[in-house]
């Protein structure tokens, strides 16, 4: 049994955890990691305009400005026109957000979700779109990803606090995670399981959400539960060169969204400031609005939000994006 070398692309260049690897014996050969960027694969079409009639010419025109605006944010990312896009995790409170924003916006993603259990199916809808699989369980997730041109990564280990927790006398809680559900299990190889698999399938674009906290090893939440949860989370990627990969890391998740003005940052540097939390319905969005921007791709950034009344909500995406100077 050998432990992986890990490494967190979030800092200037990588997440500085060094020595970590020895608290992570795993089951897999020891490698080292890195992505390469490639030229983006940008669509482009070649629209004829020309017609006899000014009448007519005017009117193909307008008919090609409109196809060129169907496709312009697609093509900044390289995807089909209207690409598949699986989110997993989608039957928790993040990646629920994210499934619903893709149907809700059928005209521009073909939506797919990939959920733990049949009874978090049901909670989303039930609809055939959404599949049952086991992300610790490599084959148990080939048929979501299979026909999937994005891939947006929602799971994470979930700690349960201990029975018999009474505030009244003053007391903590204690955490901790059921068996088989570590985030060793769940958070490492969960999610290198998950990028394996859409690099098998030829996904060109893939979007990692993971938390803030990753630089400093004595963050309480790696000792809930003891479970490292960070350090897991900040996996190492696997050789996904010629894939658009971006890996955002949120601040602390509030519920009310859409009206914030959103910030971006790294190594950790938004926690030492006011602004270090993020509405779970600004995260979706950033997912997906990083399919469709070249100004996202091959990036690692963290992301707050200003509080509530203080700034302008975040409407331009491509400007945010272009903020970011943290590059694979």
């Amino acid at each position: 049994m050998t432990c992986l070398n890990l490494v967190s692309p979030a800092s200037s260049r990588y997440h500085q955890l060094g020595g970590v690897a020895s608290l992570l014996p795993l089951p897999i050969s020891s490698r080292s990691f890195c992505i390469r960027e490639s030229s983006a694969v940008v669509l482009s079409r070649s629209l004829s305009t020309s017609s006899p009639s000014g009448a007519r010419r005017d009117d193909n025109s307008a008919r090609v400005f409109r196809r060129r605006l169907s496709v312009t944010s697609a093509s900044m990312a390289g995807l089909p026109p209207k690409p598949t896009v699986l989110v997993t995790g989608a039957g928790g409170r993040t990646g629920s957000i994210v499934y619903k924003k893709l149907k809700e916006r059928s005209d521009q993603f073909t939506a797919k979700g990939l959920v733990r259990t049949p009874e978090s199916k049901d909670k989303i809808g039930g609809a055939e779109d959404v599949y049952v699989g086991d992300i610790r369980d490599a084959d148990s997730i080939a048929p979501a990803i299979q026909g999937v041109d994005a891939l947006i990564i929602l799971t994470s280990a979930v700690p349960k606090m201990k029975p018999g927790f009474d505030p009244s006398k003053g007391e903590r809680p204690e955490f901790y995670y059921e068996e088989g559900c570590f985030p060793e299990q769940v958070d490492w190889i969960g999610q290198k399981n998950q990028i394996d698999a859409a690099k098998a399938a030829g996904v060109k674009h893939v979007v990692l959400v993971g938390s803030m906290g990753g630089t400093n090893l004595s963050n309480p939440l790696n000792s809930l539960g003891n479970g490292n949860i960070l350090v897991c989370s900040s996996i190492s990627i696997s050789d996904f060169h010629d894939h658009a990969f971006v890996v955002l890391l949120a601040g602390g998740l509030q519920d009310k969204g859409g009206i914030r003005e959103l910030l971006v940052g790294k190594d950790d540097e938004l926690l030492q400031t006011e602004t270090r939390t993020i509405a779970r319905p600004d995260v979706a969005e950033v997912c997906l609005q990083a399919l469709q921007y070249e100004e996202s791709k091959f990036k690692a950034f963290d992301l707050a939000s200003k509080p509530e009344g203080t700034g302008t909500p975040t409407t331009d995406f491509k400007a945010l994006f272009s903020q970011i100077t943290t590059r694979f």
